[in-house]
């Protein structure tokens, strides 16, 4: 099953998110870390996020590209945190290399497919940064249209959409609770 969460910064997307896997129940929880650590900001949001699942059962995987290439245990709940992250990573690239815009989101689309084969139960999480009425140049809005294809690729082929808004998460597509076969999770 693959539910994808969305929202803006400080929406309480990610606390969410976390709150799914767990209730899942699944013993096995791997959180998949997409953030680059650049700078002071990077560094505290980072401590924040680790902070918040404190306790919760998760392994932590960082993972700032491919995310085609990584193996998790079958049948455990993934955290994608966060899909946004990801896909910039490959479009612009990090240290470990140079990103390709012609290929970053079919990259970040086959990792998806993968993902959710191999779990049982991933939760991706992705920013809304299309709601801020501003006009861009031609290059950034070349890459916000992009980003905004992968997300509604990530959302069709989600058994579920979430949008949390101020804490609240309003369901826009599945249950969270129902397997793609209709099954109580």
């Amino acid at each position: 099953m693959l539910i994808f969460v969305s929202g803006g910064s400080g929406s309480g997307k990610s606390a969410f998110a976390e709150g799914l896997i767990v209730q899942s129940g699944l013993a096995e929880r791997l959180y998949i870390a997409t953030m680059a650590p650049f700078g002071a900001e990077g560094q505290a949001r980072i401590a924040r996020h680790r902070a918040l699942r404190a306790g919760k059962g998760f392994t932590t995987c960082e993972r700032l590209r491919d995310l085609e290439g990584i193996d998790v245990p079958p049948g455990c709940a993934a955290l994608l945190e966060d899909l946004t992250n990801l896909f910039a990573n490959e479009w612009f690239g990090t240290e470990e290399g140079d990103g390709d815009p012609d290929t970053a989101g079919e990259k970040v689309l086959r990792g998806l497919r993968r993902l959710r084969e191999q779990a049982a139960l991933t939760v991706v999480v992705g920013n809304d940064l299309f709601s801020d009425g501003m006009d861009y140049d031609g290059e950034t809005l070349r890459y916000l249209r992009a980003l905004a294809e992968v997300n509604r690729a990530a959302a069709a082929m989600a058994d579920a959409v979430y949008e949390v808004v101020c804490g609240i998460p309003v369901r826009h597509k599945g249950d969270a609770q129902r397997g793609r076969g209709g099954e109580r999770l």
